[in-house]
Parts: structure tokens; sequence; C-alpha cells
């Protein structure tokens, strides 16, 4: 496992109180900022497996503020310098940062958390299936089987 070129992590801040938290999630000035299209949540139960999935123009900021989620990403793009290249982060409560990932890299999770399992998704778009590319999660052209 490596780096992708173009993938952002970012360590977030939790600032306790005493009637609850605050979780820092994206702001405008921040780097991996490149504009907003929409906000959503997705939840993933222990065990399953969402993905592959890339977009061609959407750049999605994940954030999981509820349960523990492994992120697996592939670098398909050819004249990339990490082309062929996986990366691979679990991000939780316990390790709460921003994954930004950018047009054009493959995408898969699992969540591996016991109960509930939610990321937020920030996206510089708004979604729009023509942009997006699926795969299942066994498949040739992505040689990667750590998915049980």
């Amino acid at each position: 496992m490596g780096h992708i070129v173009d993938v952002l992590v970012t360590p977030l801040r939790v600032i306790p109180g005493e009637s609850g938290e605050v979780m820092h999630a994206l702001k405008q000035p921040e780097e991996s900022f490149q504009g907003f299209g929409e906000a959503y949540f997705s939840t993933v139960n222990n065990g399953a497996v969402k993905g592959w999935k890339k977009h061609q123009r959407m750049i999605l900021n994940l954030i999981v503020p509820l349960g523990t989620i492994r992120f697996v990403l592939y670098d398909g793009r050819s004249g990339s310098k990490s082309f062929q290249t996986f990366q691979e982060l679990t991000l939780s409560r316990e390790n709460y940062q921003r994954l930004t990932v950018p047009a054009g890299i493959w995408m898969a999770f699992q969540g591996i958390g016991a109960g509930e399992n939610m990321l937020l998704n920030i996206a510089s778009i708004p979604h729009d299936p023509a942009e997006t590319d699926n795969l299942p999660v066994h498949n040739d052209q992505i040689p990667y089987n750590g998915f049980a």
C-alpha cells in the first residue's frame, strides 16, 4: 500500500463541551475545499462493502463521525505518478480525519465498526450519475482481494 497523488488526509478538531462536542468537517479556506455541490450521509453495515466507484468530476470530502469505516482507494489514472497504487485508510471517531478523494480515483469502503457506521461526504458538485463509473467489488479491472 502506498500514497496516491492528490489524495489528502486532514486531521480534524473535536472540541469538547459540557453538553456535547463540536466536530469540525470542512472550512472554505482549506486546501481541500474545491466548491460545494451537496452534502450527504451514507451508512454501511458491519462487514458490508460499498464500491467500486469513480467520479469523473466530483471531489469527495469524507468524514466518519460515527462508527469505523475502512476506505480503499485505487489510482487507475494512466498518467499519474501513483498509477496502479492502492491506499487504505480507516476513519473513525478515534481517528477523526477528512479524506479528500480527487476525481479519477476508484474507491470502495467497508463498515468495520460493531454498531452503525456513517460517513459524511461534502461533495464539490451535485450528484450526477452520468459522471460516475461503477464496478462490482470483485472485478477484473481492480486487482484487490482484501474484501471477503
